[in-house]
């Protein structure tokens, strides 16, 4: 049976304090709703549909730039949920299949608890997700029949011995598409608030003899965001799980709790994370590396036996190559660097290529933005960058050539040559002294002076 996912995403979320649209704030670097589409990916959906409202024209490009195959629908007033649904409906008009309905500000929910609740369809018209709180203070209650879902009863109108459940309805739910708007046809806003409630579709479907029952998960996967604080303790929920996962895949994080991750970081077995280490979006990582502690990566490629760090960044564009060393304060961008090339202090290389087994000297700079465009530097292999050498892009470095230290290189530098680029020295003997009873002079002067 195929599926489709319909996200509901239209809600302003006051609570948030904020000009951005709730589902767009950020968890590990992507919006909450990405990681809502994120989970029910995995079930390969034939369809996508987002139902957004307040702040159409960013969500709608935050989705497309994720999924270009994703629909973007328009909820133009907030009705309730089964009223967002039903903004789906033409989205879904020829689509003959099961949909799932998820909320694009509840990210957690895992791939597998779908995938039990696509299990249970088999044998019911309608699966709501639910889960065990441990505090189920003001959730409705799912009331259960044996392995059949009852009723779901707003707390408001529980009575004691209903409050007493603490099995909790999530929101979520899947039934059969043409079933599920069917069902949606018949709810009624007899309510103070005078909307339409999904939930309302569990007793519609008792009343015409369909069979519905409840999964559970997690507490944690229902978590909803609503204000910064559940942001903050959603950030901490992905960091936890994300960090559990790599270290069961067999990374070494030296101290878990100081490693940020985003939500796409890729790192490979055997590598070793040292403390307070920064990986933004779009990062690899692969196996037996070290990323040495207080780096910062985004963007990035490492290959295996690389070094990274410590106080590294790595921006977008840096690929490394096997076994090449980036050391202490270096900043790479946009730059290509082959096997065994090392730059291992104080240097910023940025767009630029930087051939196998080539070293590049401490305070090295390419100086490639002339306040208009960016230049490209090649640096060719087995060479030797001396020390505080600056170079002047675009400039080509060749094969085994060699810059003496403190030089500003302007011009291409054949294979094998030395390159010098520096004022000659002179040198005064005894003014040194001269200069420094001058200056202390005119120091005595205006110290006197003041007083």
């Amino acid at each position: 049976m195929s599926t489709a996912l319909v996200i509901l995403a239209a809600g302003k979320g006051t609570r948030m304090n904020s000009d951005m649209p709730k589902v767009l704030h950020q968890i590990a670097n992507a919006p909450m709703l990405i990681h809502a589409m994120r989970s029910g990916a995995p079930l390969d959906p034939e369809r996508t549909v987002i139902v957004a409202g307040h702040g159409f024209d960013a969500v709608k490009a935050a989705v497309e730039d994720y999924d270009p195959e994703a629909t973007v629908v328009l909820q133009e007033e907030q009705k309730g949920t089964a009223h967002a649904v039903d903004a789906a409906r033409a989205a879904l008009a020829d689509f003959d299949g099961d949909v799932i309905v998820l909320f694009g500000d509840t990210p957690f929910v895992r791939s597998e608890t779908l995938e039990n609740m696509v299990a249970a369809r088999k044998d019911n018209a309608v699966v709501v997700l639910g889960f065990e709180a441990a505090d189920p203070g003001k959730y409705g209650r799912l009331v259960m029949d044996g392995d059949q879902l009852s009723a779901i009863v707003e707390y408001a109108d529980a009575t004691d011995e209903q409050r007493a459940i603490t099995f909790c309805n999530s929101g979520v739910m899947l039934a059969g598409g043409e079933e599920m708007f069917a069902l949606i046809d018949a709810v009624e806003a007899n309510n103070a608030q005078d909307e339409y409630y999904l939930t309302d579709i569990v007793g519609i479907a008792r009343d015409n003899g369909l069979s519905v029952t409840a999964v559970a998960c997690e507490e944690e996967e229902t978590l909803g965001i609503n204000s910064r604080l559940h942001l903050s303790q959603a950030e901490a929920i992905f960091q936890a799980r994300a960090r559990a996962e790599l270290m069961d895949l067999g990374v070494t994080l030296q101290q878990p709790e100081t490693v940020m991750l985003s939500h796409d970081t890729i790192i490979g077995r055997d590598t070793v994370i040292e403390p307070n280490v920064y990986f933004g979006p779009d990062v690899t990582v692969e196996s037996g590396t070290h990323i040495r502690a207080f780096s910062h990566l985004e963007g990035c490629h490492v290959s295996r036996g690389g070094v990274v760090g410590p106080y590294a960044r790595l921006r977008p564009g840096a690929e490394l190559a096997e076994n090449v060393r980036i050391g202490n304060f270096v900043e790479i961008k946009n730059a290509i660097l082959d096997e065994g090339a090392k730059v291992n202090h104080l240097s910023y290389i940025g767009d630029a290529s930087v051939g196998h087994d080539t070293n590049i000297g401490a305070g090295t700079i390419t100086c490639n933005y002339d306040g208009v465009m960016k230049h490209k530097t090649t640096i060719g292999a087995n060479a030797f960058i001396g020390s505080n050498t600056m170079l002047v892009a675009p400039v080509t470095i060749g094969d085994q050539a060699m810059t003496a230290s403190g030089s500003v290189i302007t011009s291409d530098v054949p294979a094998e040559a030395l390159a010098l680029a520096r004022a000659k020295q002179a040198t005064k003997p005894g003014l040194a002294t001269k200069m420094f009873d001058l200056l202390k002079s005119k120091k005595k002067k205006r110290d006197e002076g003041a007083n």
